[in-house]
């Protein structure tokens, strides 16, 4: 069997072994999980409520552990890391309200009754990405458990260890035994399977466009539903009639948090041509005032890159010909470390257009508001993105004609989980989180009762 030796990425330190899910194992793991799915869904939809409260209280008395558990192994700081866990808690605790409100129609026809049901699809296979591996592996396993579902949930190489440690909370809190199964293993092997095994009923993948592609291609030869959430570009637009000092202060927060790692990272800012000069001068300080350095102190705002590869990967984009306006700090020394970094480039350049995935952001003009929703819009990705106006009618007008899932007027929200999440274009495919998230992972069932 094989196994992937973890590295802190603050220090290149050894953290541990993790030994890899064979072919043969994910296959017993299906089996366990249709027997446990079999018995979860006939418990009353009231226990299954209480299942996942336990679950969650469960959660919420590990808030301490995974949080450091996620500093080690992904490089976060330990405030962000405290709020992903407490984020899973929530999640669960939201869709422990589902059960009970899985509610069909009654549908008016002659000569009898109709009805629809929501049954759940069986055994759902989750994978989730290296950069936020508790939160994203919530918003899969929670609402497909509501929904009746049995889950198995696949980890990213780099990042199982929160995910391993949600498996065993599940069972220290009473789910029962192969309901919720953590798999950590190659994606070639256990996402594979999840994709080609018939008794997987839906695939969940977060991570890149080349990949999700491949997924949903392999899916398709089984006419398997799937949900995407892939890569982003998201456009911050500052118009120059909004607070620019407020949008200078909070942009470097939107694109630096998790060091960028983050597919809804406003990696591109989009400034009124007019007060172009004016914005730059009010983000560098900052970019400059990003804390960067150890993830264990509560001070830190942005901590490394998550691997040698992916750090590799960013600074592949920062050659010597690259139009850097400034940079912030970061520390030397053992770690994946980089820091915050801004550019001005043109509009056609690499750096502009493909998915950084690290503490690199872009600044481009633009002339008026047919502008800079063509800029806003000239791209693969539609995942995210912010406006920022004081024109109510503009922020209706821009909000409606950007190709993007989620929105933010004024602000930088991406991800509530009482609200829908999920991208337009290349960057995904259905919706996560939100009072829906549970029925995605049923099947309508339509019965017609004659009189």
């Amino acid at each position: 069997m094989s196994s992937i030796t973890l590295i802190n990425p603050s220090d290149e330190t050894v953290i541990r072994e993790v030994q890899h899910t064979s072919l043969e194992e994910v296959d017993a793991a299906v089996l366990r999980a249709a027997t446990a799915q079999a018995t979860w869904v006939a418990l009353a939809p009231a226990d299954r409520a209480r299942g996942l409260r336990r679950f969650a209280a469960a959660v919420d008395d590990a808030v301490e552990e995974l949080a450091a558990i996620e500093v080690l192994n992904s490089g976060h700081p330990i405030g962000s890391a405290r709020w992903e866990a407490g984020h899973v808690r929530d999640v669960l605790d939201y869709y422990a309200g589902a059960p009970e409100r899985m509610i069909g129609q009654q549908i008016p026809v002659a000569g009898g009754l109709d009805v629809t049901f929501h049954e759940p699809l069986g055994v759902v296979g989750v994978i989730v990405p290296w950069n936020f591996p508790m939160t994203i592996a919530s918003w899969g396993f929670a609402p497909a458990l509501a929904a009746g579902n049995a889950v198995l949930l696949k980890p990213a190489d780099w990042t199982p260890l929160t995910a391993i440690r949600l498996g065993e909370l599940a069972l220290e809190s009473g789910l029962p035994e192969g309901l919720f199964q953590v798999l950590p293993g190659r994606g070639s092997v256990v996402g594979e399977r999840f994709v080609t095994h018939e008794q997987v009923r839906k695939v969940v993948f977060t991570g890149s466009t080349a990949v999700g592609k491949q997924v949903a291609a392999g899916c398709a030869a089984q006419v398997k539903p799937v949900t995407l959430e892939l890569g982003g570009k998201s456009a911050n637009v500052v118009f120059a009639d909004s607070d620019l000092e407020k949008a200078a202060a909070t942009a470097p927060g939107a694109v630096f948090d998790n060091a960028g790692q983050d597919c809804c990272a406003r990696s591109r800012i989009l400034v009124e041509r007019s007060v172009f000069d004016r914005f730059l001068e009010l983000l560098e300080p900052a970019v400059k005032a990003v804390k960067v350095g150890a993830p264990g102190d509560d001070a830190t705002e942005m901590g490394p890159l998550v691997s040698r590869a992916h750090f590799d990967s960013v600074e592949s984009f920062l050659d010597d010909g690259t139009p850097v306006a400034f940079r912030g700090s970061a520390p030397t020394g053992p770690g994946y470390w980089m820091p915050p970094t801004v550019l001005l480039p043109n509009r056609g350049d690499r750096v502009a257009v493909d998915e950084i995935f690290g503490p690199v952001v872009s600044v481009l003009p633009f002339d008026d508001e047919g502008d800079a929703i063509r800029l806003a819009n000239d791209s693969v990705y539609g995942l995210s993105g912010s406006i920022w106006t004081n024109d109510l009618g503009r922020a209706i007008r821009v909000s409606r004609a950007i190709e993007s899932g989620t929105l933010s007027v004024n602000s930088h929200s991406s991800v509530r989980y009482t609200t829908p999440f999920g991208g337009a274009k290349q960057s995904g495919l259905g919706r996560e989180l939100g009072p829906d998230a549970a029925l995605a992972f049923t099947d309508t069932k339509n019965v017609f009762f004659a009189s």
